[in-house]
C-alpha cells in the first residue's frame, strides 16, 4: 500500500516561491536549512518538484494532441478534395507516373551521391568512445527521472532516455549537466538531423569554460563533427582534445588522429 501523499497546503506558498526564485537570499537560507531539519516539508518539497515536472509533461502532450487533431481534421479535408478528383486524376494515371518514376530515380541518385560511406560509418563507430552516464552515486534516490534517463540510455533507448532527462526540475540537475547529456542522447541516435541538434547542445557546454564538463563535450563535439561529414572541424576539435592533459578522452582523441580515419 503506497504511504498517503503530504498535504502541500501548508507549504504550497513557500514552495511555489523557493521555485521559482522569488525569495530574498535570507529567506532562500532559511529554506533550505528547513528542508534539511524538517522531514514533513522535504517530503513535501519532494512531491512538489514530482508534481510541476508531471504538468509540464502533461502539458507537453496535451499541446501534442491538440496538433495532432489539427492534422487530422486537414487530412481529412484532403481526402474528401481527393475523392472529387478522383475520376479526373485516372486520366493523368500515365504522366504522372512517368514523373513519379523520374523523380524516384533522381532522388535514388541523389542519395546514392550525398549519403556518408558505409566506410565512414563503420570507422566512427569503431572510434568513438560513448560517454558512460551518471554513476549511480551520483544519481541519490531522490531524483527518479534523472535515474530513469541513465537507464533508458545504458539500455540504448535513447528517444525515450532524453524525454526523461527533459522532465527532470530544473532545481535538481544543473544546466551544463542537463546540456550535456541532451547532446549524448541526441548524437546516439541514428538519425542525422539529431546529430546536427546535438552540435548545438555540445558546442555550448564545451564554451563554459568555468563547466566540469567542458572537456568532455568538446570530444562528442568533435566526433558530432566527424559524424556530419564535416573532417576539418573535427579534426580541430580534436587536436584541442589531445592537447588536454587532464581530458578524459585524451587518448581516445590522439588514436584518431594517428590514423587517416578523418580523410575518408
Amino acid at each position: 500500500m503506497m504511504p498517503p501523499a503530504p498535504d502541500l497546503h501548508p507549504y504550497l506558498e513557500e514552495l511555489e516561491r523557493f521555485s521559482d526564485g522569488q525569495m530574498t537570499v535570507a529567506e532562500q537560507e532559511d529554506f533550505e536549512r528547513r528542508l534539511e531539519q524538517d522531514a514533513a516539508l522535504n517530503h513535501a518539497y519532494q512531491t512538489y518538484q514530482q508534481l510541476t515536472a508531471d504538468l509540464r509533461w502533461v502539458a507537453g502532450h496535451e499541446t501534442l494532441r491538440m496538433r495532432l487533431e489539427a492534422i487530422d481534421r486537414r487530412l481529412d479535408q484532403r481526402h474528401r478534395a481527393l475523392q472529387r478528383m478522383e475520376q479526373q486524376e485516372r486520366r493523368k494515371q500515365v504522366r504522372w507516373g512517368l514523373v513519379a518514376t523520374i523523380a524516384a530515380g533522381v532522388l535514388v541518385v541523389v542519395w546514392l551521391v550525398l549519403r556518408p560511406s558505409s566506410s565512414q560509418a563503420t570507422d566512427w563507430t569503431n572510434y568513438y568512445v560513448p560517454d558512460a552516464g551518471l554513476p549511480q552515486t551520483a544519481l541519490g534516490s531522490n531524483r527518479p527521472l534523472l535515474v530513469e534517463a541513465m537507464q533508458y540510455y545504458r539500455e540504448g533507448h535513447y528517444p525515450q532516455a532524453l524525454n526523461s532527462l527533459q522532465r527532470v526540475p530544473n532545481s535538481a540537475l544543473g544546466q551544463d549537466t542537463l546540456l550535456y547529456y541532451s547532446g549524448i542522447f541526441l548524437l546516439s541516435q541514428q538519425d542525422a538531423e539529431r546529430h546536427e541538434e546535438a552540435q548545438a547542445l555540445l558546442r555550448r557546454v564545451a564554451q563554459q569554460p568555468n563547466s566540469g564538463l567542458a572537456a568532455k563535450a568538446r570530444y562528442h563535439l568533435g566526433m558530432a563533427y566527424w559524424r556530419t561529414q564535416q573532417p576539418e572541424l573535427a579534426r580541430t576539435t580534436l587536436e584541442t582534445v589531445a592537447a588536454e592533459a587532464t581530458n578524459p578522452y585524451q587518448q581516445a582523441a590522439r588514436r584518431i588522429l594517428q590514423t587517416d580515419a578523418l580523410t575518408n
